[in-house]
């Protein structure tokens, strides 16, 4: 069964150059874990909430498009892991694995919802 572990944290970080590089190199051992593990399927990290564009359609069809996200927040997706696991506790084990669940951050475990072909 397919999770997505979808990684979400503030919008501001206090970062230091040496923080940043501690904070990689925990994700790249997560992501070495993931992957010797055979679980992984995709990741990514997305980049600033600055570069994101929401778009919607209205009853008539009109396209609406605006800069930036939807609603204000203090948290933003930042990345995520689709994850092919055996079950719900699986995916829960790999979402407390990840770095982001040590900081501060929160991991949200979702089931991909497949569907059959027509």
């Amino acid at each position: 069964m397919k999770y997505m572990l979808l990684i979400y944290g503030p919008v501001d970080g206090d970062w230091t150059p040496e923080g940043v590089e501690e904070e990689m190199n925990r994700y790249r051992a997560y992501e070495k874990a993931v992957a010797e593990a055979g679980v992984m399927v995709a990741s990514e990290a997305l980049q600033g909430v600055d570069t994101a564009t929401t778009v919607a359609v209205g009853d008539g069809g009109e396209r609406v498009v605006t800069d930036g996200p939807f609603a204000e927040t203090r948290e933003v997706l930042g990345g995520y892991y689709l994850l092919d696991v055996p079950d719900l506790d699986a995916a829960i084990d790999w979402a407390a694995r990840c770095p982001g669940s040590r900081r501060g951050q929160r991991i949200e475990v979702r089931p991909v919802q497949e569907f059959e072909a027509p």
